[in-house]
């Protein structure tokens, strides 16, 4: 897919829309489904938003 018109595989290549990298590391012959088992379970990590402050001066102690 075309980030900026640059190709996301290659940073000295223009995308020219060959649509490689929407294809699986492990599986070659698969689309991506988002399924990370590349990610291996080290890589990733989430965090829990517990509480989002609007105050300007609450927000300075954090």
């Amino acid at each position: 897919m075309m980030k900026n018109g640059i190709c996301q595989l290659d940073e000295t290549k223009i995308c020219d829309e060959c649509q490689e990298c929407m294809y699986c590391d492990l599986k070659p012959n698969k689309i991506c489904d988002n399924c990370c088992e590349c990610l291996d379970e080290a890589d990733y990590r989430a965090i829990k938003i517990a509480d989002i402050i609007m105050d300007p001066e609450k927000a300075k102690k954090f």
